[in-house]
């Protein structure tokens, strides 16, 4: 069977379902592709900054997850060796809540046509037709477009269409969680992050009753065996926190094994987005397809929204306007797209990198240099990737 569509968008999560309602909010329909047969909210959470409220506001769901998350006011970064504050600081102007990453994909996807995502749909090939992609799905339907959008993953069929490489591991992994603390937590409106001892764990508030959690650390062979096993993995992260205030480790007891999920930590090498193809034709990448990153400064999903609201508008603009036959206007529009967002992907990925490695690393030498690099440097670096405008959905 063969269906003919306009634009394509493969992977119903953060840059998918921005880059839909965007182009929806722009008079301009597509169809995403969804390889579940339902939609995605694994993470359980994600840490927003301002530059991603301007995206959610640029597609019209910002105050919708206002009104459900609280508001952070400040950062507060300890060593786990000693469990000092080592830097503090105010959010100020920026905007940072932790969101239900449910909550947001639901927002997202509310906001859609009846019919805009089609599930159970996974994509396994690509063709080329002339001025068309026929998209191979795995249950042999083709689907003919005249663009084809890539927000499926790490492991981007699209991606690996393009010619970019398979993201590489980082030899760390997280461990993700929250816990539902009934009757209220307690905790101000803050973030708290410790690192140190080879590992860095966080805190952040989601609401009155919900804390997220995370830890980063680097596996043994002998922590194999705890991957699927979150009984193993609470106790881990367990013997990991003992300087931690009671309050903090209250939070890791209480939290369901049904809440605690790990996965390995990979990324993009950043050099390839230099030279590598972004977008080629009528076919581009976008989020974790394009910049999958470490969570190190909490920008991967940040990056997939500004991602949507960029592709949106480069797209719209392009099919607008008059002149060219229209398929070298899609190719234009996609190349302004990836012009945009190359250095911006380059610049994210190799901060979460160095962040990373230089909070989380174990060693004399790494210690030494910790001790002479202020983490307030480091917080800032973060906040500085956090105060970019991807702009309007019009130009």
């Amino acid at each position: 069977m063969e269906i003919v569509e306009d634009i394509v968008i493969a992977g119903a999560g953060l840059a998918g379902l921005t880059t839909a309602l965007g182009l929806h909010r722009l008079g301009i329909r597509s169809l995403v592709l969804e390889s579940s047969d339902s939609l995605r909210v694994a993470g359980f959470a994600i840490l927003t900054w301002s530059n991603a409220w301007k995206a959610l506001d640029a597609v019209g769901v910002g105050d919708t997850l206002r009104l459900k998350h609280e508001r952070l006011q400040r950062f507060l970064v300890h060593s786990l060796v000693s469990g000092e504050v080592t830097s503090e600081l105010a959010f100020k102007s920026h905007e940072v809540r932790c969101l239900k990453r449910r909550f947001l994909i639901e927002a997202l996807e509310q906001e859609l046509p009846r019919g805009t995502i089609r599930f159970s749909s996974k994509v396994v090939a690509i063709e080329e037709s002339g001025h068309f992609k026929l998209v191979h799905l795995a249950d042999g339907t083709i689907i003919k477009t005249k663009v084809l959008i890539g927000c499926d993953g790490v492991n981007s069929v699209v991606a690996k269409w393009l010619g970019l490489d398979t993201p590489v591991f980082t030899g760390r992994s997280a461990i993700r969680a929250y816990a539902d603390v009934k009757g209220g937590h307690g905790f101000e409106p803050q973030a708290f992050q410790f690192f140190g001892n080879g590992v860095k764990t966080g805190f952040l508030p989601c609401d009155d009753e919900t804390v997220y959690w995370f830890l980063t650390y680097t596996p043994s062979i002998q922590d194999k065996d705890m991957e699927d096993n979150p009984t193993k993995l609470k106790q881990f992260a367990l013997s990991k926190i003992g300087n931690l205030p009671d309050q903090l480790k209250s939070i890791v007891e209480s939290t369901e094994l049904d809440n605690i999920i790990t996965s390995p930590l990979r990324f993009r090498r950043p050099w390839e987005l230099l030279w590598g193809n972004i977008s080629k034709g009528n076919v581009c990448v976008a989020g974790d397809a394009l910049h999958p990153m470490t969570p190190d400064i909490a920008q991967g999903g940040c990056s997939a929204l500004e991602d949507g609201v960029v592709l949106a508008r480069c797209l719209a603009e392009a099919l607008s306007k008059p002149g060219d036959e229209e398929w070298k206007r899609i190719e234009k529009g996609l190349e302004r797209y990836a012009k945009e967002r190359r250095w911006r992907s380059f610049e994210l990925i190799s901060t979460a990198y160095i962040v990373g490695t230089i909070q989380q690393s174990s060693g004399k030498i790494m210690n030494f240099l910790r001790g002479k690099i202020p983490s307030q440097f480091l917080v800032g670096l973060t906040l500085g990737r956090a105060g970019f405008d991807c702009g309007k959905l019009s130009a």
